[in-house]
């Protein structure tokens, strides 16, 4: 994409992030911890001497499990540069060139926006969820601006 060929008011390189999801796991992870920690402290020493350590492996274990999970929906964005689109969904991350991507849909109820490609497939971008309201509304609008722009290359 030439410089200066952006959307009218859309610099690049864009970030968009989901706030709801990343709040929320936020709020989770806060909470779990929390509640892990008073419910140690409101044990009674002797129900403390009794856990054993693979019972505390196996809470440090479901508490790293829970958290990594956490983490994977907070990881969650969508860069658009000059080259393209960079999709990072929880541990996976692709990215595909303009040329690559047709259109962009979030219809109603959909929890999180859809690239159409080339070739045929489709792809889920969890960084644009509808959760987000307005602000998911403005991210698509612009990600549909920037794929839609007349000078973008087509594979078509």
């Amino acid at each position: 994409m030439p410089a200066g060929s952006e959307p009218a008011g859309l610099r690049l390189p864009r970030t968009w992030r989901p706030l709801g999801p990343r709040i929320a796991g936020a709020v989770a992870a806060g909470v779990l911890v929390l509640m892990m920690v008073f419910l140690w402290i409101g044990f009674d020493d002797q129900t403390r001497a009794s856990v054993t350590p693979f019972q505390r492996g196996t809470v440090v274990a479901l508490g790293l499990l829970i958290g990594s999970a956490i983490l994977a929906l907070a990881r969650c964005r969508a860069v658009a540069s000059q080259d393209g689109l960079l999709v990072v969904n929880g541990y996976r991350s692709r990215t595909y060139g303009w040329a690559q991507i047709i259109a962009v849909r979030m219809p109603p109820g959909a929890p999180w926006v859809t690239l159409d490609l080339t070739d045929g497939t489709t792809a889920s971008v969890m960084a644009i969820q509808s959760s987000d309201g307005q602000r998911a509304r403005v991210a698509v609008r612009e990600l549909r601006a920037l794929v839609d722009r007349p000078d973008a290359p087509r594979d078509r």
